[in-house]
């Protein structure tokens, strides 16, 4: 802390003409104390530093600090001069007068309108929807935590770190170190029959940092960009922070179901989709939607932006190539913009865990030099020692063995959330996009018109997160999904019974 700008602050805010100097350090550090900017246990400067600080004499200083400590706000000892916990009294005394941190806040900044921070644009993205816990059930895209293998990632990170160099402390290649690049591309040559090479990987940190990219590196503002309807929520956010035009297209039962119209009104630059299941209502995109998704977008030079989410884990049938390997166009050398590239995009958090914040894009070979001069003014890389592990992991095949692993369990947790929701919630509703994932669509009966939202809200009152597929709606485009996205992969199927009786307690009531 900048203790001559805190004196100064205060005596230009607060100080009364003829305070000693002994005065205005006592009053500006109670001050500072009380309006929590200095938290219990915080360590104040030693009395010699802080008079060197501000050009006084010490003396001045120990007054002031003794004082604090005679009033009980401070105490010394062998950590030095630290603030103590705020007595109840003091603490009773700043709630009845206008509530702790609503105090707090007026003392540090007493004007400053309560949204000024935020731009118009980024305040209206405060109404999109968000899971209010992520570890409860039903919430979409958690994996199961507990069943990670974390004494051998903290084997991998240690080796890691062992193996780092000073210089790779430093910031790290623009695109992410190449042993990670190389061993995602030969996973995705193998497991998604993606056409890449290294040099086309770029590593990110996460799906949400990829679609940031794509939007400011592949679009200008004003540019429309289409996403699928109901959709993922945090492209809608990208998009929309990007000052693009986002255009909502319906789904149906094959995935994203543009109509003639469409292509002739509203050409896009952009094709946001999730073909191999789609979020949140889970259906897969079939074969020739995807060829005819590429052709159209190659005649009016689109790119598509492909977000293989979840799709390691498929259960019924063999796994899907992903739409990016469908083209020969796509990664070859003479590939150009008119050509309808795909951009890939894919993510550990789903696969592993969440906190590992690494994710990846495969961009068309014409796009590679661009983008990595793009990022190397733009975005400069570290964290080299947790791409150095996760490379290990998959090259050393720990990563195949965890997915095989995962796809039992999650099947397993699959199967008995269907069961149990066809014998308590057959009657209200119909379980859609079961086939692959983490999660489902519990879509209700269009006859009995129940407001998924309304029941959302309620599910969260009971403690169960269910988004609606209501809310994932962008635009006004009519629609006729109504119901639930219901997160799988984190819930025991032993407890699948109680959390879906729950629910269904909730819908029935809202039914009647």
């Amino acid at each position: 802390m900048d203790h001559a700008l805190l004196i100064n602050r205060f005596a230009a805010e607060q100080g009364q003409p003829g305070w000693s100097r002994q005065r205005l350090l006592h009053e500006a550090l109670r001050h500072t104390i009380r309006s929590g900017s200095l938290p219990p246990g915080s360590r104040l400067l030693a009395s010699r530093a802080l008079a060197a600080e501000l050009g006084w004499a010490r003396n001045t200083v120990i007054y002031a600090y003794e004082q604090l400590a005679s009033e009980g706000w401070i105490s010394a000892g062998r950590r030095g001069t630290v603030v103590n916990a705020r007595p109840a009294s003091v603490l009773a005394g700043v709630s009845r007068a206008a509530g702790t941190g609503a105090m707090a806040a007026r003392e540090i900044s007493p004007s400053v309108p309560e949204r000024a921070a935020l731009s118009r644009r980024s305040a209206g993205l405060a109404c999109l929807p968000v899971a209010a816990d992520l570890a409860a059930a039903f919430a979409p895209g958690v994996p199961a935590l507990d069943a990670f293998p974390l004494d051998l990632w903290r084997r991998l990170m240690m080796r890691a770190w062992r193996s780092l160099a000073g210089s790779q402390l430093n910031y790290g290649p623009p695109a992410g170190e190449l042993a990670l690049r190389e061993a995602i591309a030969a996973h995705l040559r193998a497991s998604r029959a993606v056409r890449c090479s290294a040099e086309q990987v770029f590593i990110t940190d996460g799906t949400q940092a990829s679609l940031d990219l794509c939007a400011r590196a592949f679009a200008d503002a004003g540019d429309k960009v289409w996403i699928e309807s109901p959709g993922y929520g945090g492209a809608l956010t990208a998009f929309r922070a990007a000052q693009l035009h986002a255009i909502g297209i319906g789904v149906d039962a094959q995935g994203l179901a543009p109509r003639p119209q469409d292509w002739r009104q509203h050409r896009p630059k952009l094709i946001y989709v999730t073909p191999s299941h789609q979020y949140p209502c889970g259906a897969v995109m079939s074969l020739e939607r995807r060829l005819a998704l590429l052709d159209q977008a190659r005649r009016c030079g689109a790119l598509i932006i492909e977000d293989d989410y979840d799709s390691e884990f498929r259960y019924d049938g063999p796994p899907l190539a992903a739409l990016q390997g469908l083209s020969p166009e796509v990664g070859a050398p003479e590939v150009s913009l008119s050509d309808a590239p795909v951009l890939y995009l894919g993510t550990f958090s789903k696969t592993l865990f969440p906190g590992l914040r690494i994710g990846f894009m495969v961009v068309p070979s014409a796009l590679v030099r661009s983008l990595h001069e793009l990022l190397a003014r733009s975005a400069p890389r570290g964290r080299a020692a947790e791409q150095l592990a996760l490379a290990e992991f998959l090259r050393e095949g720990h990563f195949g063995l965890h997915l095989r692993r995962m796809r039992r369990l999650y099947q397993q947790r699959r199967d008995a959330l269907i069961a149990v929701l066809q014998h308590q919630l057959s009657d209200l509703a119909t379980v859609q996009g079961a086939s692959a994932g983490m999660h489902l669509a519990l879509c209700f009966d269009p006859a009995l018109a129940l407001d998924d939202q309304a029941i959302s809200a309620a599910a969260l009152r009971a403690g169960i997160v269910a988004p609606a597929l209501s809310q994932h709606l962008c635009g006004r485009r009519s629609s006729a999904w109504s119901g639930l996205m219901l997160g799988y992969a984190q819930v025991p199927a032993e407890q699948m019974a109680g959390k879906v009786a729950r629910l269904a307690a909730v819908i029935r009531t809202e039914l009647r």
